[in-house]
């Protein structure tokens, strides 16, 4: 590759590094910042959730701000505003000040993030090229996470959770200084925006995410649990109805016509729902019932990260000899028996045994899965959807996180209400709420099978679309 190509697909990688990581860095941090601030297990999803919301929700939005304002344009807005938000998040000194920064963050990454996509589809043309540079932002996206845990234990326990957001400031700066230089311009497409479609998917979402975290505090039959998921059920279908009418769509329905892309977006959203809750009541739980600090909590983790990064080395010499299909059902049954597994973790359970051994498999499975998922969600898209394609890749994995953690929280909350919170209690909770996991698990292999192997010719390797 040129110079000047290597330092765009650094930027890249960075801002989706950067972004990442932020969605798990405080995951170890959170029985500190719950302990600080008096918050229940099930209120400080929260500050997972007003950003992965936030973010997950206006994604396409930005995407579709990508198009009409130019792409590099929106690119820095984005990562001027993550880097301003990240300062207020680190000085943040109340609950209510910490949630709506947090937000704020996430709005910046809707706006960072499809940009970023599109302009790695624009810089890297030749399918080779491509092929390389999509499996490093994929092995970001995928590793990210764990590596967002590891960090976040490390600061927490040496120094302070607000370091970890900190640290954004000068990445931010440096990225703002290299991005004129470095990042092609697009060119700009004249439309408008689908506000109503926007304001209904992100109001629905938040809703439905409050009827579930507010059945784990006050039950399925609260007069506001019900009323949240009533609305939130109304103002998704309306959502696909505006989106069907709409002549600029920020959700072209159009690119679901396609079963390759329809599994690599809801495969992605139900294998992320799966696997971030996992990581975010594993971490309570190692520091809860086996009493780790976060720098210990974060260390468990180290396994899976390290076995999920190399195995993504491996995964485009493994596609290209079986083939998309079979690869991704091979990598989510093993992630899935990892998962499963994990679920039957107590307070007796042996650390090395009961929750090492399973986090390779986990790491085995993930390591292999992303990149297919990626590269799926991207196949065969016209040039005029390019940046929705590249939007829905990162709204499956967003909202998947923060639908799989508002789910499970109201299994957790349902069996281990505040107050009651004794090792026992609390060790079953998770117990289960992992078996929630690996139903996530079972889900996403179902729709791998179902869209891509029932009734359907042997499939060839997937080309990464040039």
């Amino acid at each position: 590759m040129h110079k000047s190509k290597n330092i765009a697909l650094l930027i890249i990688i960075a801002c989706q590094l950067m972004i990442v990581l932020d969605a798990s860095i405080m995951i170890t941090a959170l029985p500190e910042i719950g302990r600080t601030l008096h918050l229940a297990t099930t209120t400080l999803t929260w500050v997972q959730n007003a950003y992965i919301l936030a973010f997950g929700g206006l994604l396409l939005l930005g995407a579709r701000a990508g198009d009409i304002f130019g792409r590099k344009q929106v690119f820095m807005v984005g990562i001027g505003l993550f880097t301003a938000a990240s300062l207020l998040v680190g000085l943040a000194n109340s609950t209510e000040f910490l949630f709506m920064s947090r937000a704020l963050q996430g709005i910046a990454a809707a706006l960072a993030t499809p940009s970023a996509l599109s302009l790695l589809s624009v810089t890297f043309v030749e399918p080779k090229e491509r092929s390389k540079a999509i499996a490093l932002y994929s092995a970001v996206s995928g590793v990210g996470g764990s590596v967002g845990l590891l960090l976040g234990g490390v600061l927490t326990d040496l120094i302070s959770w607000r370091l970890g957001m900190f640290i954004n400031v000068p990445i931010g700066l440096l990225l703002l200084s290299l991005a004129p230089k470095y990042l092609p311009k697009t060119e700009r497409v004249s439309g408008h925006f689908d506000f109503m479609g926007a304001v209904t998917s992100v109001i629905g979402m938040t809703a439905l995410v409050f009827g579930f975290i507010r059945a784990a505090d006050k039950g399925w039959v609260n007069p506001e649990t019900v009323l949240s998921l009533v609305v939130g059920l109304v103002l998704i279908i309306s959502f696909i109805v505006i989106e069907k009418r709409a002549k600029q769509p920020i959700t072209p329905l159009r690119l679901f016509n396609s079963r390759e892309r329809t599994a690599g977006y809801l495969g992605r959203f139900f294998f992320v729902g799966g696997m971030f809750s996992m990581m975010y009541f594993l971490s309570q739980f190692l520091q809860t019932v086996f009493g780790f600090n976060a720098f210990e909590a974060s260390l468990a983790f180290v396994p899976m990260t390290a076995v999920q990064f190399a195995m993504m080395y491996a995964v485009p010499k493994l596609l290209s000899k079986y083939g998309t299909s079979k690869l991704l059902v091979a990598g989510i049954l093993v992630a899935l028996a990892g998962m499963s597994w994990l679920s039957g973790i107590s307070v007796e359970t042996n650390f090395y045994i009961g929750i090492v051994m399973p986090m390779i498999l986990l790491g085995v499975g993930a390591g292999i899965i992303f990149i297919p998922f990626t590269s799926l969600g991207l196949s065969n898209v016209e040039a005029r959807d390019a940046g929705a394609a590249s939007g829905l890749v990162n709204v499956a994995h967003q909202i998947g996180g923060s639908v799989g953690l508002a789910v499970l929280a109201s299994i957790f909350g349902g069996k281990a209400p505040a107050g009651s919170l004794s090792k026992q209690a609390f060790a079953h909770a998770v117990s289960l709420t992992i078996t929630g996991s690996t139903l996530f698990f079972a889900a996403s292999l179902t729709v791998v099978v179902l869209l891509l192997l029932v009734k359907k010719e042997k499939q060839a390797p997937l080309k990464v679309p040039a």
